[in-house]
């Protein structure tokens, strides 16, 4: 995992991204028990908006020249498959922008804040995130007031409420 990072903050440091976030269940990871799960999703951010669907072009051309295969929806970095999501909204782009900034096996990594892996979850509200929202909440530190300021901003006040009454304790 050290090494696959290391690529990805390559790809910032050459400006071919112009920021990240860890996000999904590798995410959660840093906040809860270890949960399972196959891959690293990275979102990411770009200087300018792209004319047409090739925002990952660049990212693939790069990877290419690093030895990286790609394998259905994923690139195999150093091993790892890695999917990368562009920002796709004021939510997820405020959740790279506003992630945590932290050291992992001695490299410098950002990955969502446990306020914002809630609310994406609610927002996508897959099975496996419904399953790890519950996680979160119940092992994860989470900033209650941070938590209910972003679901307030991203209009998911009552989905969070109606997951509450279905799955809260």
């Amino acid at each position: 995992m050290k090494k696959t990072l290391a690529v990805i903050n390559e790809m910032k440091k050459q400006k071919i991204i112009e920021d990240y976030a860890i996000a999904g269940g590798i995410a959660t990871i840093f906040y809860v028990e270890p949960i399972l799960t196959y891959d690293l999703d990275i979102f990411f951010t770009y200087k300018t908006e792209p004319t047409r669907l090739d925002v990952l072009k660049p990212i693939y051309k790069f990877l290419r020249k690093k030895g990286s295969k790609e394998k259905q929806e994923h690139v195999l970095i150093e091993g790892i498959p890695v999917q990368f999501f562009p920002v796709y909204d004021a939510l997820s782009r405020e959740a790279v922008e506003q992630a945590q900034k932290i050291t992992y096996s001695s490299v410098s990594i950002k990955v969502l804040s446990s306020e914002h892996l809630i609310a994406i979850m609610l927002q996508v509200y897959r099975p496996k995130d419904k399953e790890r929202i519950i996680i979160l909440l119940d092992q994860a530190k989470v900033d209650k007031r941070r938590l209910n300021a972003i679901l307030k901003r991203h209009n998911l006040t009552k989905k969070y409420n109606n997951f509450m009454r279905l799955y809260g304790k």
